[in-house]
């Protein structure tokens, strides 16, 4: 089936479906998203009103049997950060899309009248309907909703009351193959999704397959490919422990950021950690292992069922469990897993909502270690959108703001997730010189800072670690637009054998010629097309530095601050 792009305007309430252009013919994933959203969007423009675009993509191996190949793309200017936004997510979505020949997915323009609608994907293009019976209702609703309406078979992307309010952190959630929920998460878009009256994404089910042009090149190449991942021993960590493994290993390295960021260990960490989730789960009859999407080998997912056996919350990650733990002080496992539900199901970013909530703590509305008074505030405000809600709702800086406090772990308005900078550095230039405000997942210096996947760079050290956080940003700008999971690096750093094998299969699948150069050249064009747009939207080097308490406030057990100079930081966009 022969790709196409399939094309909503709001405004008009028209459809089309387009050719591919030459110049988004050999991309994917984030590089499509990015290179769209630079193509059309005024970098200027207000991100809620209708000059901004939501584009959705999967991946270039999207939709095949390549392991670990079913992450979506959605992309906007992000009304959080006011940058360029890709946000990145598992579920069935991709791999539907891809077999439908949907090269990507634009949402264009504003309604003219309040009605909401849903918008129907299929191998014919897109038709838009009017939507009452779901208006108001939450993921999890919806998802249920949809499948009464269709069959469990279809695909669904969804926003939840935040997005329909238009919060700030609002995401964008996508059925698994379980009907539970992924999420693309950070930068707001379910509120882009909110702003152009769409609450959900229909995807129809299709029994067409994705071209291959030389079949049997590509599954030798997927075989060496997938061995390199099962074999690899941070994976096999990441699915007996989840990604919330990393608790016990971060508190260890005096990197958890705990109290809003005063110190780097929490003495909680064991009681929410990932071994003591792993026997939870199990005592539970959950699931310690689980597949975000189909053909995943690593399955660091899992299912946390609640004390009567009951299903809670699924994707149970360490960033999320850091941020309703650590940084809140909060040491029950039932009390975070109670919050990512609800979170879930309101349509709203766990990282940021959690961290927005450690600056409420440090602001007074709640005692530090009040998960109680969390999941109450999320219930009663944040789903209902009171005015607190609302505030809450829109990030850790709007909180910080309301509230007068002076410590909030932002940049570019994003908060900082998981991970202290002072205490791992290379981690703190990917929050400085991310595109996208602080993300651990455009540069992933943990891999080498701590883990040491793909050498030793010292965590604590000067040295070495804006070159490290760049080739990382390159290589996961490249990553994120295969449609692979960004875990994959692990096996690419460290195995030889690996990112040859997932160059052939796009080779294969495309019948190219492209060498591990190439790749990289496209990560270098992915951050610089990303850059260009945010500074025609104002942005400048001075945009990129970290908040200025890390510079003045030692966090233990280190008693080490936040020391790269600032020369050195511009450094990093000299390639």
């Amino acid at each position: 089936m022969a790709e196409q792009i399939y094309r909503v305007n709001m405004t008009n309430l028209t459809t089309s479906t387009e050719p591919v252009p030459d110049k988004w013919m050999g991309l994917g994933g984030r590089g499509l998203t990015s290179t769209i959203v630079a193509d059309e969007v005024v970098p200027t423009c207000h991100p809620l009103g209708s000059k901004n675009k939501l584009v959705v993509a999967p991946g270039l191996l999207s939709g095949t049997v390549a392991a670990n190949s079913g992450r979506l793309s959605v992309g906007a200017k992000s009304p959080l950060t006011g940058t360029i936004k890709e946000a990145n997510a598992g579920g069935t979505a991709a791999q539907m899309l891809a077999k439908l020949g949907c090269k990507a997915l634009i949402i264009e323009g504003l309604p003219k009248n309040d009605i909401w609608y849903t918008l129907q994907i299929s191998k014919d293009g897109v038709t838009i309907q009017e939507e009452k019976e779901l208006i108001g209702k939450g993921n999890f609703a919806v998802v249920a909703g949809i499948g009464k309406r269709t069959s469990a078979k279809h695909g669904v992307m969804t926003i939840g009351p935040a997005g329909e309010m238009k919060m700030l952190s609002a995401n964008i959630s996508i059925k698994d193959p379980d009907s539970h929920l992924r999420s693309s998460g950070r930068g707001g878009l379910g509120a882009v999704m909110g702003s152009k009256k769409v609450k959900c994404i229909i995807i129809e089910p299709t029994d067409a397959k994705v071209e291959i042009v030389d079949q049997e090149k590509f599954k030798e190449a997927n075989r060496t490919f997938t061995k390199a991942l099962v074999d690899n021993p941070i994976s096999q960590a990441l699915g007996t422990y989840g990604t919330n493994v990393l608790v016990n290993i971060i508190n260890e390295s005096g990197a958890l950021p705990t109290k809003n960021f005063t110190g780097g260990q929490f003495d909680g960490h064991e009681e929410i950690s990932g071994e003591t989730m792993h026997d939870i789960i199990v005592e539970r009859e959950g699931k310690p292992r689980h597949n975000c999407h189909k053909g995943c080998v690593i399955q660091c997912s899992q299912i946390y069922n609640d004390k009567d056996k009951k299903y809670k919350t699924s994707g149970f990650e360490y960033e999320s469990i850091w941020a309703m733990g650590a940084d809140c002080c909060v040491d029950n496992l039932d009390h975070i897993a109670e919050a990512d539900h609800l979170m879930d199901d309101i349509g709203i970013d766990s990282i940021e909502t959690s961290v927005a909530m450690g600056v409420a703590m440090e602001g007074g509305l709640l005692a530090f270690g009040d998960g109680e008074g969390i999941c109450r505030i999320l219930r009663e405000d944040v789903g209902k959108g009171t005015p607190l809600g609302r505030i809450i709702g829109c990030g850790a800086g709007s909180v910080g703001r309301a509230f007068g406090v002076t410590r909030v772990p932002v940049v570019k308005n994003q908060a900082i997730p998981a991970y202290d900078p002072r205490a791992i550095k290379g981690m703190g230039i990917t929050y400085a010189t991310s595109t996208q405000g602080a993300d651990h997942t455009m540069g992933y210096t943990i891999a080498t800072n701590i883990l040491g996947v793909g050498g030793s760079v010292d965590p604590l050290s000067q040295e070495g670690q804006v070159e490290l956080s760049r080739n990382l940003q390159i290589a996961t700008a490249a990553i994120d637009s295969t449609g692979m999971c960004l875990f994959i690096a692990f096996a690419a750093l460290d195995d030889a054998t690996c990112l040859p094998a997932l160059v052939d299969m796009i080779n294969a699948r495309f019948g190219a010629d492209l060498t591990a150069e190439d790749v990289t050249n496209l990560g270098i064009s992915i951050l610089k097309t990303e850059r260009a747009f945010n500074e025609a939207a104002g942005f400048t080097s001075k945009d990129d530095r970290l908040p200025e308490f890390f510079y003045e406030e030692p966090i233990a057990p280190h008693n080490v601050v936040w020391d790269i100079p600032d020369e050195e930081l511009d450094k990093f966009w000299n390639f």
